[in-house]
This record gives structure tokens, C-alpha cells and sequence, in this order.
């Protein structure tokens, strides 16, 4: 089965980026859901979160997937959020590779990884010169996801090691998610800005500030998302702007597709040279 091609509306420009769609904006739905769902809408390729699903943790069967909806899979989220931390066993450098593997043999082009969490104290010790290494090993650039304080009432809690902030550290790419700005009470355009080259990746989505992560749709919340990507265009940015929204609240399937729609509409109409204004 081929890709459909029928939802977001295709840029009348050319921008170098593509827009995948998370597999984890289909949350409850499956795996291969995601596939067949970016297939529909017309989204470049997906993003696949490695997850509880067995399906997300097996690169035959994800290659598979890929070839039966004609979608590719443009990046790969390493399991280290809270709720993998048993996805693939227990030790945490050898998901990293296993995720970059998994990237290299799908032609993915970036591996997403959040930084260790405080109690995991060697690791955390080690992890910007064990980022850097693989990054000198594998072909597949391992970017680290900008994250967030905890906020416990009127208190901030640290929960990550060396930290949440990128920006305070020498990662060689970096990815960007608009929630987890808005969560940490930044500006997304700021930090684009400053990481200039480092931004290898995007988690397209929207917060309003809340202490909560909230994943809103593009436009939705307080971020500058659409002048971030406007930016990426001026630059002729070449990396992937991954879809991770939250739609657990849609009802039906068709509720879900009208909001992943909107999302990618969004997405390609910042991104298309075509809203460039020509300097005289």
C-alpha cells in the first residue's frame, strides 16, 4: 500500500525540512497505528518512539511497516523517558546504541535522548562525554532533548543530570521541543537562536507554561512555534520537525486525524520558502 497523500496541504516552496509524525502523537493507538495514519495525512515519515510496544522495539517489523505504507522512518526517540526505563533492559548506554543502531539500519536521521535523571549518578557523571563518543562512532547524530525543572508546589526540583538545559552544556546536537520550553517557562525562538548549528531536531508541540508538559497543537499555547519555524526556513534547515502532540482526549479516530492534520498544515506552512519575503 502506497501513501495516500490526501490531508496536509504540500508547501508551494521547497523547504529542506521534512515533518514526521511521532508515534507517540497516536497515543492510545498503536505502532504501526502511526504508520498508517502519517500514510493517510501525508506526512513525510514518522518518528518512532520506542516504547512498550513491541512493535516500536523491533527494526524488522518497523521496516516492514515502512515499506507496506511507502512511509519512512525520519528519526528515532531512544527509550529513556520515566516510563521506559525497562524498554530494552535496565543499563542505560547500551539503549543509546541500541537506539542509533536502530536508526542506521531504518535511515533514520537522528536518535532523540533525554538526559539521565539525577539518581542515575554514574551515568549522569559521564553523559556529555559518552554523548560526544557516540556521536564520533555512529553516522546517526544522537541529539539531547531540552527538558524541564520538576516543580513540587512552590519548590523546583532538579530531576536530570548534568541538567535540563542544553544550552548549559557541549552537546554537539541538540533537539528542541516547544513543550518542554514552555514548561521550563523559556522562549523557544531565544533558544533557537542560540544553539544555531546544535539544533539538529525538533518536537513540534505548544505548552501554555503550566508545571505540567503539556504537548499542546502548534498555536495553541504560548510558544513561538510558528516564528521558530520561520526561522528554520530562513536558514534552509535541513533536519526533521517531529509531530509530538497529545491527543488521548480525542474521541475517534477521525478527531485525532482532523488535529494531526492541523498540526502538519502548520508545520509546512512555516516551513515553505514560499513565505519568505524577499530582500530588495
Amino acid at each position: 500500500m502506497g501513501r495516500s497523500n490526501n490531508g496536509g496541504r504540500k508547501p508551494s516552496g521547497n523547504p529542506a525540512a521534512k515533518v514526521a509524525l511521532s508515534t507517540s502523537s497516536v497515543y492510545p493507538e498503536s505502532c504501526a497505528d502511526a504508520f498508517e495514519i502519517a500514510a493517510r495525512l501525508g506526512y513525510d515519515g514518522v518518528e518512532v518512539m520506542v516504547w512498550t510496544d513491541p512493535v516500536s522495539q523491533d527494526t524488522g517489523a518497523l521496516k516492514r511497516l515502512s515499506q507496506h505504507y511507502g512511509v519512512p522512518v525520519l528519526s528515532v526517540h531512544a527509550p529513556t523517558l520515566l516510563v521506559t526505563q525497562r524498554v530494552w533492559g535496565k543499563e542505560p548506554w547500551s539503549k543509546l546504541e541500541r537506539s542509533l543502531q536502530m536508526a542506521e539500519s531504518l535511515g533514520a536521521a537522528a536518535v532523540v535522548a533525554h538526559p539521565p535523571f539525577r539518581w542515575q549518578k554514574e551515568y549522569g557523571a559521564g553523559f556529555v562525554d559518552g554523548v560526544a563518543q557516540l556521536n564520533d562512532s555512529y553516522a546517526v547524530p544522537l541529539t539531547v532533548e531540552n527538558m524541564y525543572p520538576w516543580r513540587a508546589r512552590t519548590r523546583e526540583v532538579m530531576a536530570y543530570s548534568p541538567g535540563w538545559d542544553p544550552l548549559e552544556q557541549s552537546y554537539r546536537h541538540v533537539t528542541l521541543d516547544f513543550s518542554h520550553a514552555a514548561t521550563a517557562g523559556g522562549d523557544s525562538l531565544a533558544m533557537a537562536r542560540a544553539l544555531g548549528e546544535r539544533l539538529r531536531h525538533i518536537h513540534l508541540a505548544d505548552g501554555a507554561g503550566s508545571a505540567k508538559d503539556e504537548h499542546l497543537l502548534p498555536g495553541r499555547g504560548t510558544q513561538p512555534c510558528g516564528e521558530v519555524l520561520d526561522l528554520l526556513s530562513e536558514w534552509n534547515w535541513s533536519g526533521v520537525v517531529a509531530v509530538e502532540v497529545n491527543t488521548r482526549k480525542c474521541r475517534t479516530r477521525a478527531e485525532r486525524e482532523a488535529e494531526l492534520t492541523e498540526c502538519l498544515n502548520f508545520a509546512r506552512e512555516h516551513l515553505s520558502s514560499a513565505n519568505l519575503t524577499p530582500t530588495l
